[in-house]
């Protein structure tokens, strides 16, 4: 695949894992994770599943005595022992619960847990990525800034929010914190905060999906400063004159992602 295929894949698998984790609740709230995008990561690595006694496993390794385990259940545990085991503790015989050595396994596992939820969910989803080629060179780079450009010259909504969400993942860009957020806008920027929480966002593009307008503000706004967030509002409603605006701001994204080359192109060429 190509480096734009491969990254959109990693956005996908982001999102996913992200869908899978908001699925979850606290322990007694009965809300259930969404098995089915967690299926779909699974199925993106090398684990093979099997079906043990009820239970859905992905095993990473099938012809080991001991490998790691995920059960697909709302722990999401991962465990790293043996299939039989993990068959046992999650899902005992009335024989197996006879003796008490086998008890004591099936009322404490943290003997043989590696994690369990979010944590799991985290292992796949670097799992998954860690399949992927994302290193990239100055061709790559001009094909999203292409892209995006004829895509907003033709107003087309979703190729102008695929390119952003492309050099926003190459360039560590994040989605607007609360208050840097406008209905219709596609909004991403670098972000960081301080101790005081406040949220330092900046540099930022707006692409309003409405218009088919594309701005970028190149500077740093704290989400205390009242006087800059009026800034960056009349920028959005066009009362301000933006840093750059249309075509320029993808040459400006290219321009950024271009300077990371050195260290990105020399692992390519070892990949």
């Amino acid at each position: 695949m190509s480096f734009k295929e491969n990254l959109l894949k990693k956005i996908a698998i982001d999102k996913m894992a992200q869908l899978v984790i908001a699925s979850m609740g606290p322990p007694d709230s009965g809300r259930k994770i969404d098995k089915t995008i967690m299926r779909s990561l699974l199925e993106m690595t090398d684990y093979t599943h099997k079906r043990k006694r009820g239970l859905d496993l992905y095993i990473e390794d099938v012809d080991a005595e001991k490998t790691r385990i995920l059960v697909l259940d709302n722990d999401l545990a991962i465990y790293h022992t043996s299939i039989y085991d993990v068959a046992m503790r999650k899902s005992p015989t009335v024989k197996e619960m006879m003796n008490p050595y086998n008890i004591i396994k099936i009322l404490k596992d943290t003997d043989v847990v590696m994690s369990k939820k979010a944590a799991s969910v985290s292992t796949i989803q670097k799992e998954c990525i860690a399949k992927l080629n994302l290193f990239f060179d100055a061709s790559d780079i001009d094909e999203i800034a292409e892209d995006g450009l004829a895509s907003l010259g033709k107003e087309y909504t979703d190729g102008v929010v695929e390119s952003l969400d492309l050099f926003a993942e190459v360039l560590n860009y994040r989605v607007a914190p609360k208050a840097f957020r406008i209905r219709h806008n596609q909004i991403v920027g670098a972000l960081t905060q301080k101790e005081s929480r406040e949220d330092l966002f900046g540099p930022m593009v707006l692409y309003s999906m409405i218009h088919n307008a594309m701005k970028l503000i190149d500077e740093q706004i704290g989400s205390f400063d009242k006087g800059k967030i009026d800034f960056f509002q009349k920028v959005a409603a066009g009362k301000q004159k933006a840093s750059a605006e249309g075509p320029d701001v993808f040459q400006y994204l290219r321009a950024a992602a271009l300077k990371l080359i050195p260290t990105t192109q020399n692992r390519k060429e070892e990949a």
